[in-house]
């Protein structure tokens, strides 16, 4: 919550403060395509680099340099400065992708989904409040710096209280067991001995790989990377790509295609995306009623979230008034939140815990890939009609349904498995 909080305080400033300091459009696009692009390589090492050195280590050198990151665009009074601020930031901010890889290193694959919904959800509320506290400080003199230096605040602090988690056995074995007697029945005896045990093995890897010279640490980063990459993973990576650049393009021309579309003012749209990430939010806490009901089948959530996703974004690129628009927007909140929950599921179900933060890391690089496309197929499908991009994505979201379905039995094979490990 913080993170997101901190973040979304700064990042919708960030355009008018590089104009401010007399950068041209082009200036203030390319720092920003060097930030996508330096996010799209570095989520992948990062994240394996946290499977390889412990995610306590990682996730602190990853908060204090985005805090650092912050610290220089507090201070930034040049376009030099601002592009410099934002490489270090641009590097190591996957502060999110490396707690979902704490995260399911500590629960169990059967109450993954709810705690990866409940930890989306927090996020998204940091998201939905920081933007009206950034919005408010800027109005006072000198309040872009001041929004900074109070985000790398936010940064420090949630570095301090990483620093004072529990991460020993002991502690670990505490927590679990007063969980366990307040009635949570999250682990079993065995599985609590597995987790343990499997705890035990990578905190001692993790030492170990911590004192190795960084050459060393980095041939086992590549090696761990080339075996992802020649993994039987590409469907699941080549769905999250297509449903990702698929609800890009939905949002890309919003506000733009309701003004040509319905002659409602911006404000409006905005007001309606603020509504949908509040639903969002939501649904992030339903998962736990939703997995219970489908029995823990991961795929068939994804299938039947896809399934509803393409119907919606079709209803709104055929849409006739506003009420179908606002319609399609409801339900989109909760079908795309879910969705996004269980692409990641699925991604550490098939590929296993153990390289969780690399299979993260790789799930981050394919998302930013679909950034760096949306933009571009939406203004070739604009060139034809205000409905271009939604369409585009719903022919998108169709390929995406079926490449599941093509493999839906190497998926029901592996949340067959799932299900008897539990």
């Amino acid at each position: 919550f913080q993170d997101l909080f901190g973040v979304s305080m700064v990042v919708p400033l960030m355009s008018l403060h590089v104009k401010s300091l007399g950068a041209s459009h082009t200036v203030a696009g390319i720092i920003g395509s060097l930030y996508g692009i330096m996010q799209l390589f570095s989520s992948t090492f990062v994240g394996c680099w946290s499977d390889l050195v412990g995610r306590r280590y990682s996730l602190l050198a990853c908060i204090l340099l985005s805090a650092l990151g912050y610290f220089l665009l507090g201070t930034s009074t040049t376009v030099f400065l601002f592009a410099l601020s934002r490489v270090p930031v641009g590097i190591f901010k996957h502060t999110l992708s490396i707690s979902k890889a704490l995260l399911s290193d500590l629960v169990s694959e059967r109450d993954r989904p709810l705690v990866m919904g409940r930890f989306n959800a927090a996020s998204s509320v940091g998201f939905i409040l920081g933007p009206v506290v950034g919005g408010y400080l800027t109005e006072l003199e000198d309040g872009f710096y001041q929004t900074s230096f109070i985000c790398a605040s936010i940064f420090l602090l949630n570095a301090g209280l990483v620093w004072m988690l529990p991460w020993s056995e002991e502690n670990g074995g505490n927590r679990e067991h007063q969980q366990g007697n307040k009635g949570t029945d999250s682990f079993s005896a065995k599985a609590n001995h597995d987790l343990h045990l499997k705890s035990a093995t990578n905190g001692a890897m993790a030492s170990d790989c911590l004192f190795q010279s960084p050459w060393i640490q980095v041939a086992t980063v590549l090696k761990r990377i080339k075996g992802i990459a020649c993994s039987d993973l590409w469907d699941i990576f080549l769905v999250r790509l297509l449903m990702s650049v698929a609800i890009l393009l939905y949002y890309s021309n919003f506000s733009l295609a309701l003004e040509e579309r319905f002659g409602v003012k911006p404000l409006f749209a905005g007001y309606l995306m603020s509504y949908s990430s509040a639903l969002g939010v939501l649904a992030g806490c339903l998962l736990g009623p939703i997995t219970r009901l489908y029995q823990h089948n991961t795929y068939r959530i994804l299938l039947h979230s896809s399934t509803l996703t393409c119907t919606l974004i079709l209803l709104y690129a055929s849409a006739l008034s506003i009420w179908m628009v606002i319609l399609s927007s409801t339900f989109l909140a909760f079908s795309t939140t879910i969705g996004r929950t269980c692409i990641i599921d699925l991604e550490l179900t098939i590929g296993g815990n153990e390289a969780s933060g690399t299979l993260l890391g790789v799930g981050q690089s394919v998302t930013s890939v679909g950034r760096i496309l949306a933009p571009l197929l939406s203004g070739i499908a604009q060139e034809f009609s205000p409905c271009g991009p939604p369409s585009l994505g719903v022919g998108l979201a169709l390929v995406a349904i079926l490449i599941m379905n093509a493999n839906k039995q190497k998926y029901c094979s592996h949340g067959n498995v799932k299900l008897k490990k539990q």
